[in-house]
């Protein structure tokens, strides 16, 4: 099982109470609709300097390749990924 875990920064001007109600309305459906995409979860930061957290889990490494590059993933992104500045990602096995 593989967790993904990015931290984002939105670009300035960006309301950030809305646009993680965007991120979080295209991204949490994405489970179950993407193979071995078990968890997903968007939620506005209140502390460390980033204003969103997305965490995730996977049932593999190959599930996560697959789920960054999937038609529906790459769709949502559309929904956003104009909000975004700065990105911060790690992933782990457990």
């Amino acid at each position: 099982m593989i967790k993904h875990i990015v931290l984002y920064t939105l670009k300035e001007g960006v309301n950030k109470t809305e646009a993680v109600e965007v991120i979080k309305k295209s991204l949490e459906p994405l489970v179950g609709i993407i193979p071995g995409l078990t968890h997903l979860e968007i939620r506005q930061a209140y502390q460390g300097g980033m204003d969103y957290a997305l965490y995730s889990e996977f049932e593999s490494r190959q599930a996560l390749a697959d789920y960054a590059q999937h038609p529906a993933h790459l769709e949502a992104k559309t929904h956003f990924w104009s909000f975004l500045d700065k990105r911060f990602c790690a992933d782990y096995e457990y």
